[in-house]
């Protein structure tokens, strides 16, 4: 069966976009499904291409148990949307600027993220102008979401858009 693929996105995918890839990642790996996945993350702009995440990123999901960073920030390219079955932005800019890029014939494939994820119509707040407790709460509600998004993904069907 072919793997299918989840592509998150943020803003300059060094705060939530990375913490949801390292964060999914490892809720399929302790529900055993990390081989049915490919799992990665972008940004909506290339300002941090080729950096590790945020210090304050890498410290919460550290703190968890998680290491992200040996991730490298990049921008969102037009070949993602063919590629990702998923594409989940954190929040609704994200969703309307990936809307007005994306080729007509894979738009139904951009959610937000914590609503997709069965947590409500709700954003993943952007935590980079914040404290570390910012980034606490992003990280409590990224795992949270990824618990429903792996749950749903689990089920006949898989998850995949209407």
């Amino acid at each position: 069966m072919p793997k299918q693929s989840i592509l998150f996105v943020c803003l300059g995918n060094i705060c939530r976009s990375p913490l949801a890839e390292g964060v999914f990642r490892a809720v399929l790996a302790e529900r055993g499904m990390a081989d049915d996945f490919l799992v990665d993350s972008a940004g909506m702009g290339d300002w941090h291409a080729g950096q590790a995440p945020d210090h304050r990123a890498i410290a919460v999901a550290r703190a968890n148990g998680l290491d992200i960073s040996g991730q490298q920030a990049r921008a969102i390219t037009e070949r993602d949307f063919e590629r990702f079955d998923l594409i989940l932005g954190m929040d609704r800019k994200n969703i309307r600027e990936l809307q007005e890029i994306a080729p007509d014939a894979f738009r139904d494939r951009i959610h937000l993220f914590r609503d997709f994820a069965g947590g409500g119509a709700e954003e993943v707040p952007d935590p980079y102008f914040g404290d570390a407790a910012g980034f606490d709460e992003t990280y409590r509600l990224i795992r949270a979401a990824s618990e429903g998004l792996a749950d749903r993904l689990a089920k006949p069907g898989r998850g995949k858009p209407a």
